[in-house]
């Protein structure tokens, strides 16, 4: 397939291609039915194939659409992967089952959302809920300033903003908004109260499909930071783990991790793939995020408020509401051929070398 033709224009229309894929290749497909309907009156559903054997020693654990609107270009590199004959071959002489898990969050990606029906950041809701919580006193103080009554913003609002920035510096503003917060369910990056929908769904996922493997590797995809077309190669875990070190020995020195302030990403916690920890122990775990560039980071971030804006504000007009949505589909999706091909190079390469790495794990 073209590198175009791997890329869809909604969500409908990505789900048809993976289960095409999926039943070309003979791949049963299981799909965990959302309990609400798509922008189109669609169905939703995180939909799973698996390529190998049932008693892989190792398993490839490939995710798309963790948040939402970002399942565009993950989608597309599942599907370059299906269509893939010589991933395929690669994925049996490795001796390595591969499982596909299509829009993890699918509301999101049908909706237009980076969030999930609850408007919580599905990659911060991975935790114990259980556990006292620390506040997140920094952006409880910028809320108001990061979704105003008002849209779009006044002068003044972009220019206390602009004096945030200077103040505390790039890393540390974008630490304070985009880390996490429990404070404001209409806010941004809510981690949420309990785990939401696709949390529990995707744990009973990974639990039976890799609850069993001696190895395993999950690769998550991701778009919105960085620089255009760019996929940057994340490790958030602890900086003295083997992970840290196996990580870098299969997919080379750019790794880069957020713990120690090298990544585009800050450190995060309740990350999706380290529930594997929890629910695929004591198989040895490699987690990986690509995350690709697409816009400036302040256009990503004004199309994140202006859609949270949108949210808290359902009665605006038709018109209005589609230029928004289209404003956030834009910050996670680049609609051009380049950054299309560097998506599927990236994320094939990769692939294929996290399969090199299980085929030498002992």
């Amino acid at each position: 397939m073209t590198s175009a033709a791997c890329f869809s224009q909604s969500y409908a229309h990505a789900r048809q291609k993976f289960l095409d894929a999926c039943a070309g290749l003979g791949l049963p497909v299981e799909s965990h039915v959302h309990p609400l309907p798509g922008a189109e009156g669609e169905q939703l559903a995180i939909d799973v194939a698996r390529s190998g054997p049932a008693d892989a020693e190792h398993v490839l654990l490939i995710t798309s659409g963790c948040h939402g609107v970002e399942g565009f270009c993950g989608s597309a590199v599942q599907l370059a992967l299906l269509r893939d004959e010589d991933f395929q071959r690669q994925a049996r002489e490795a001796r390595c089952a591969v499982v596909y898990l299509h829009a993890v969050n699918p509301y999101g990606f049908s909706w237009l959302r980076r969030w999930t029906q609850e408007n919580v950041d599905l990659n911060r809701n991975f935790r114990d809920f259980d556990q006292l919580r620390a506040a997140n006193a920094d952006y409880a103080a910028l809320h108001p300033l990061m979704i105003p009554a008002q849209w779009p913003p006044t002068p003044g609002n972009r220019l206390r903003l602009l004096g945030q920035l200077l103040t505390r510096g790039r890393k540390r503003l974008q630490k304070a908004i985009s880390s996490g917060q429990h404070s404001h369910p209409d806010g941004l990056f809510y981690t949420g109260s309990a785990p939401t929908w696709s949390n529990r769904t995707v744990r009973g996922i990974v639990r039976s499909h890799a609850s069993r493997c001696a190895h395993l590797v999950w690769l998550d995809i991701h778009t919105g930071l960085g620089p255009k077309g760019h996929g940057e190669r994340i490790y958030s875990g602890p900086g003295d783990s083997p992970m840290l070190a196996r990580a870098r020995q299969w997919w080379g020195d750019a790794v880069r991790s957020s713990q120690d302030g090298q990544s585009v990403s800050v450190p995060l916690s309740g990350l999706m793939v380290y529930s594997a920890l929890e629910e695929c122990a004591p198989a040895q775990f490699t987690g990986l995020t690509l995350e690709y560039g697409t816009l400036p980071g302040q256009q990503v971030l004004d199309a994140l408020r202006a859609e949270q804006w949108l949210h808290n504000n359902p009665q605006v007009d038709d018109t209005r509401r589609q230029r928004i949505k289209r404003q956030l589909r834009d910050a996670f999706y680049v609609d051009e051929p380049q950054w299309k091909e560097d998506v599927l190079r990236q994320g094939r390469e990769v692939a294929c070398q996290a399969l090199s790495g299980l085929s030498g794990a002992r």
